[in-house]
């Protein structure tokens, strides 16, 4: 683990994650390559495509799709128990309306993982994924949000969220021995979260899960203690952050596709406001990291 060099770390937030595309397709147009990926939720679902090389296939594989009641509605929660359509949300699109390029995810050098959590334990867990396709399921469970989707069950176990256990995995990237990490948030820098009515409500919809619950319950203040942590890392110039500058005006489940627009240009913007200072980090680090 410790050959790992340059870590990629993106955050999720639901449609918010259109920034992250942005910032993506910036980084394929100018050819930048990590060593290890570790995306969250809606995070792992659009490093897919950046590991895939598609240019703007993350965006088009949202936007595409955002007012089909077969992508995502009430309607199919309440008949299926999940917001996103499992058919339609990984299977229709990745293999009919917005092809997935499997073949060069299986060939990439960046290892790929996504951040999943465990409902008995209460823990996240980091699995590889080789081959996105064959391993759609673990994708799912990394973005099945508490209350609008199922379990997803892998070897047995019921996962959901990734986001619950670990939202921002910077710190397990730094374990794993990657030396300079570049971490994508969704949210601008005056953000906090704050303490939710879900937590308390998961108590009665997660009751044989609670270890699950405590997370629920504990998430927003975990997660502001990551963002400190991560600002001060930063300041330190030990790690490198691309963040919106401003607070984007998207609902969790967007229908607008100009507004999914704008933000993904915000997204772009910022990496290319950003990319000297990043060029000049990565160039230090590894041979195998082409910046052009």
């Amino acid at each position: 683990m410790m050959d790992k060099k340059i870590g990629l770390v993106l955050e999720g937030g639901g449609m918010r994650g259109i920034f992250t595309a942005g910032v993506l397709d910036f980084f394929l147009e100018k050819n930048i390559e990590v060593d290890n990926l570790i995306g969250v939720s809606a995070g792992a679902a659009l490093g897919a495509s950046y590991v895939s090389k598609q240019y703007k296939r993350g965006f088009d594989a949202i936007a595409d799709h955002i007012n089909k009641r077969e992508y995502a509605s009430f309607y199919n929660l309440l008949k299926t128990g999940d917001f996103f359509e499992e058919q339609y949300a990984y299977h229709d699109i990745p293999e009919k309306y917005n092809p997935f390029d499997n073949e060069t995810f299986k060939n990439s050098k960046t290892e790929f993982q996504a951040v999943i959590t465990n409902c008995e334990t209460g823990e996240a867990e980091y699995p590889v994924v080789k081959d996105a396709i064959k391993e759609i399921d673990t994708l799912r469970a990394s973005a099945s949000l508490p209350f609008l989707s199922r379990f997803v069950k892998l070897n047995g176990k019921n996962y959901l969220d990734g986001g619950v256990s670990d939202p921002i995995p910077l710190d397990y990237s730094i374990k794993k021995g990657n030396v300079k990490n570049i971490v994508v948030l969704t949210r601008d820098k005056n953000y906090r979260k704050k303490q939710s009515r879900l937590g308390t409500i998961s108590a009665i919809r997660y009751k044989k899960y609670p270890r699950f619950v405590e997370l629920m319950k504990t998430r927003y203040s975990r997660y502001n203690a990551t963002l400190d942590h991560i600002y001060d890392l930063e300041k330190k110039g030990e790690i490198f952050v691309i963040q919106p500058s401003v607070p984007l005006t998207l609902g969790r489940i967007e229908k607008n596709r100009d507004k999914l627009q704008k933000v993904y240009n915000i997204g772009y913007e910022e990496a290319k406001k950003n990319y000297e200072k990043l060029n000049k980090l990565c160039s230090k680090v590894a041979q195998n990291t082409i910046l052009r």
